[in-house]
């Protein structure tokens, strides 16, 4: 039976697992640190909980929320989410890694998913692709005629983005006792 090639979401995923050890090991948080980290992921949660809310994943382009001012608002978020946990952690080289890691594989995801997009929805993406950026949000809100959407916290739910809540606060958690308990 061949060997399964892990796909970039498989390691998206699972890849960060690797540092996690060593960066509870290594992690040196102070007050100001896990105060800054905790904005920044205050941030990361917020832009996610909205975009999942609003998604309404393979079954239609979404355009509303926050996909009228980046088409990749959960990765945005994650950006943040990674950003001030790394940094609440007190150890540079961990927020080094964090942006390699992210450029490499999320880049790579991005752009995959573009492709994605464009084959399911066409012109209809294109459109939307010309007009909202890939990752930095624009300021004013894209308005697709007939789009609807408002967030649900029954969309939420279904996307599962209680995860990411559930492990950010943890993650702080963690580095509050570590601070507390060296």
């Amino acid at each position: 039976m061949p060997a399964m090639r892990p796909t970039l979401r498989w390691l998206r995923l699972r890849a960060v697992w690797l540092l996690v050890i060593p960066f509870m090991w290594l992690s040196r948080p102070t007050p100001q640190l896990l105060a800054a980290g905790g904005v920044l992921v205050a941030v990361g949660l917020a832009i996610r909980t909205w975009a999942a809310g609003v998604i309404r994943k393979e079954r239609e382009l979404t355009t509303e929320g926050p996909y009228g001012h980046t088409r990749n608002p959960l990765y945005v978020g994650s950006f943040f989410l990674g950003v001030g946990v790394t940094l609440a952690g007190g150890h540079w080289a961990f927020v080094a890694l964090f942006l390699v890691f992210f450029a490499l594989v999320y880049g790579r995801t991005i752009r995959g998913e573009a492709r994605l997009l464009e084959e399911a929805f066409g012109d209809e993406y294109r459109v939307y692709a010309c007009a909202v950026p890939l990752v930095v949000p624009r300021l004013t809100r894209y308005r697709r005629v007939g789009a609807t959407g408002a967030f649900t916290l029954e969309r939420w739910r279904k996307n599962r983005e209680y995860e990411a809540l559930v492990g950010a606060v943890a993650g702080l958690a963690f580095l509050a006792a570590r601070m507390l308990w060296p």
